[in-house]
């Protein structure tokens, strides 16, 4: 026994510690790195933090961090298991094995995983900055080994079927932000208007204008043929700013009118006394102050538009199905209520309130209503990617045009079809199941 406890001993034995407070490192280095959330470490960087600036640079390539922090923590932690069972067995002869195992796992676990991991997710961010510039020097000096364990392992997969991309991401940014949104509602952390506002946001390059335009059935319109007084009334009497002007037929659109354009004319066309010169006006040509009518496919993502809106600096556009045939039109209001919810102001009419709750818990929707501002107002989860409108998704559901009365079950709720106008469905009467 002596002779087993040398200098021989004592070396090992700090030699083991030393690769177990290493493997705590890394340990910690991986749960701290990727739990850190990459805005707080932005934010921390731009307030002059070089620890975070340098914890978000190792983060931007996930696969060959982890790659690396599990390849040195593989390496000590094989290596400290060899060294105990070599020490262990040299006490204890054969039974230095099970004892370098027992030991070496309880030391494992404890101190190189659950404690330092532990800390790492409690302090993520702080330990992120701590340890980010060495686990940098790792990631260099593995980096050759680390490119051909990727090369190995996709080799690999790929014999079974499995194809990788080596440019996607382990993590998707909106992804992530519309988790933590949702997460953060559930919890009662975010309010749904919040969260409603920032998934608007996220959505609009995934949704396009055909989703949200005002069908071309609803558009207010006006004949240019019609005699400027008529046409002056008509502009006074809408709410619109901006109005469509038609020639022989409303799929005609030949221009757009601006109020206050046509206001400018008649202006200049009074006399000094305040009369209208009745000759300039008979012969007056609403084209000559109608602009050029802007048309888009319905297949422009919202987030598009915008941009054009911004650049063109105008904020209406009608929007045309590929055979150039109108479908309908779409403002600037229109995608930032998306975002912000329903905008009103002093011109707009009054508009009956879409959704109606009964005495029994039920709720009557009108069909035009599309599937997602009721699931925003209701925190449903209709699917909305073959319709966009409630009333649409039952004619989708149920493969035909349903008569009033007809009642249909899917997706967790019932629909009863309370009012049509011709083919369309007026008035929905849905309930969820479970309510049921």
């Amino acid at each position: 026994m002596e002779t087993a406890l040398d200098a021989a001993f004592w070396i090992t034995s700090i030699a083991i510690l030393l690769l177990l407070v290493a493997s705590a490192f890394f340990s910690g280095s991986e749960t701290a790195l990727t739990a850190a959330s990459r805005g707080k470490l932005r934010a921390a960087a731009d307030r002059g933090s070089k620890g975070a600036e340098q914890a978000l640079h190792v983060t931007e390539d996930n696969e060959r961090l982890i790659g690396s922090v599990l390849l040195g923590n593989n390496v000590v932690n094989i290596l400290a298991t060899s060294l105990a069972t070599a020490l262990l067995t040299r006490v204890f002869g054969d039974s230095g094995v099970a004892a370098a195992t027992l030991v070496m796992t309880l030391l494992v676990l404890i101190f190189a995983e659950v404690l330092p991991k532990t800390y790492a997710i409690t302090n993520a961010e702080t330990f992120a900055s701590a340890v980010a510039r060495p686990i940098g020097w790792v990631i260099l000096i593995f980096a050759p080994v680390v490119s051909a364990v990727q090369v190995l392992v996709r080799a690999l997969l790929r014999m079974v079927g499995v194809r990788t991309d080596p440019d996607t991401n382990v993590l998707a940014v909106r992804e992530e932000i519309a988790g933590a949104l949702s997460l953060g509602h559930e919890e009662g952390v975010v309010d749904r208007e919040d969260r409603n506002r920032i998934l608007g946001a996220l959505d609009l390059g995934d949704r396009t204008v055909e989703e949200v335009m005002l069908h071309r059935s609803n558009i207010a319109m006006i004949d240019a043929g019609r005699p400027a007084t008529e046409i002056l009334t008509l502009c006074l009497e809408s709410p619109h700013t901006r109005l469509p002007l038609y020639r022989d037929e409303p799929e005609n659109i030949v221009g757009i009118l601006h109020a206050k354009d046509l206001l400018r004319a008649m202006h200049r066309m009074m006399m000094g006394d305040g009369a209208v010169d009745t000759a300039e006006l008979e012969s007056f040509d609403i084209m000559d102050v109608a602009m050029t009518p802007y048309f888009i496919p319905e297949t422009t993502t919202l987030d598009d538009q915008m941009r054009q809106f911004l650049k063109r600096h105008t904020h209406f556009a009608l929007v045309v199905d590929e055979y150039g045939a109108l479908r309908g039109l779409i403002t600037l209001e229109d995608i930032l209520e998306e975002i912000v919810g329903e905008i009103s102001d002093e011109f707009d009419a009054e508009r009956e309130e879409p959704i109606a709750m009964t005495e029994d818990g039920a709720y009557v929707i009108d069909g035009s209503m599309t599937i997602r501002d009721l699931n925003r107002r209701q925190d449903w989860n209709l699917p909305d990617e073959e319709a966009n409108t409630i009333a649409g998704l039952v004619i989708h559901e149920a493969q035909m045009i349903p008569t009033e009365g007809q009642v249909f079950s899917f997706h967790g709720f019932r629909f009863e079809v309370i009012a049509k106008e011709e083919n369309r469905i007026a008035t929905l009467k849905i309930r969820p199941l479970d309510a049921a």
